[in-house]
């Protein structure tokens, strides 16, 4: 489109008010579940039980504020920090693939920046999708082409896929590689590229896989939890103890046996089964409507974008949320095999915490110009009945 046929600038409307709510509200019963999941260990650890409460009350103020921002901030200025945001967590992860990080549980994911403990990998899954969503939009003519709309988005994604895995940290570089094939497919990338991506894709995951028996410790234990009960599959097996001794409306907020010290991560990876056991299958069943209607509602706001970017941007950050939130709770439940991946705003965590607000926000953003589909039709018509005339004056000044 030449710079003449732009479109004028839209004035932004108010955010969508329900959205705001449900995200407020998820951050709030995140900073609830995570104290009552924790409470018991933080006891143990630190002699003090609400140690990691008073922690995620902090990150979810500032996430509050991130959510706030992001919602506001100029998109036209957001593309400019789309490669230095890309930059940044290439250094961070590099960084942390050379050792610089600080380990736990076997694994370097974390990185002291001044006071704070950054997990460099939920940055770069933040970073990979705005990147992804201004090269698409920028080359939305050509991303049906191999080489220009299909190859370096996979090369990028492929990079960090391998400094994921030199953390080690296999269940991001999953994430990232699912975000990148989803979000292509949602722009029109050729099917068959992308399932050649996948078919080449499937024996380096085996490989993978097959060569860490960590890893296919926990496949064995996906596949027979109860066999593997006191070994891989311990943290399952308890997992879905806590979800089953929920019934239909829990054991009572507070109540629940498996933060005992039965559950490990009981408060971050697992925080979910902690919800199916004190709120039960009524609790779960509310949490997952939540993330339904975020992705509905993000989805919606794409649709509605009259921009190419920001319906990228809408649909991608949607994705983002919706995918991990879905991964994390099937994990929990047994229905896939555990990847370390926090639930999106009720998991402990700062990174995760700050970067999932930060994608949020820019969903609020988009749904702030978004178009009715009765506005957009009257549009539509006005524009169809002005070609004529633009074409008239065109001869005439010829």
């Amino acid at each position: 489109m030449s710079p003449s046929s732009k479109p004028p600038p839209m004035k932004p409307g108010p955010i969508d008010m329900s959205l705001a709510a449900t995200l407020v509200g998820l951050i709030a019963f995140g900073v609830v579940m995570v104290y009552s999941a924790s409470a018991v260990y933080a006891n143990r650890m630190y002699g003090d039980g609400m140690h990691f409460l008073v922690r995620q009350t902090l990150f979810a103020s500032i996430a509050l504020v991130v959510l706030a921002v992001s919602s506001r901030i100029d998109l036209s200025l957001l593309r400019r920090f789309t490669y230095p945001t890309l930059l940044i967590a290439v250094v961070l992860m590099v960084a942390v693939a050379l050792g610089l990080g600080r380990s736990a549980g076997g694994a370097t994911r974390w990185i002291r920046i001044g006071y704070l403990n950054v997990q460099p990998a939920e940055l770069a899954k933040l970073a990979m999708v705005l990147w992804l969503v201004h090269s698409l939009a920028k080359k939305a003519h050509r991303v049906r082409t191999f080489s220009i709309g299909f190859l370096p988005h996979v090369l990028v994604m492929a990079l960090l896929m391998l400094l994921c895995l030199a953390q080690p940290d296999f269940g991001s570089a999953v994430m990232i590689a699912l975000l990148t094939f989803v979000v292509l497919f949602a722009a029109g990338a050729k099917a068959g590229y992308l399932l050649g991506g996948v078919l080449v894709a499937l024996p380096i995951g085996y490989a993978a896989i097959a060569s860490s028996p960590y890893r296919m410790r926990r496949i064995q234990a996906f596949l027979e939890p109860f066999e593997h009960r006191q070994g891989a599959g311990y943290q399952i097996t308890e997992s879905l103890m806590g979800f089953g001794s929920g019934g239909w409306a829990g054991v009572g907020l507070g109540d629940g046996r498996q933060k005992l010290l039965f559950l490990p991560e009981a408060h971050t990876d697992f925080v979910s089964a902690i919800v199916g056991e004190e709120l039960g299958f009524l609790g779960v069943a509310a949490l997952c409507l939540a993330f339904a209607w975020l992705v509905f509602g993000g989805l919606r706001a794409a649709w509605r974008s009259p921009d190419e970017y920001a319906g990228y941007l809408a649909a991608g950050m949607t994705l983002f949320i919706g995918l991990q939130a879905f991964t994390n709770l099937a994990v929990a439940m047994g229905l896939l095999p555990t990847k370390g991946l926090a639930l999106p705003f009720v998991s402990y965590g700062g990174s995760s915490l700050l970067v999932n607000a930060a994608a949020a926000g820019l969903v609020l953003n988009v749904s702030r110009f978004a178009v009715e589909p009765a506005e957009e039709a009257v549009k539509s018509v006005k524009r169809k009945r002005m070609k004529p005339r633009m074409r008239m004056a065109e001869g005439g000044a010829r």
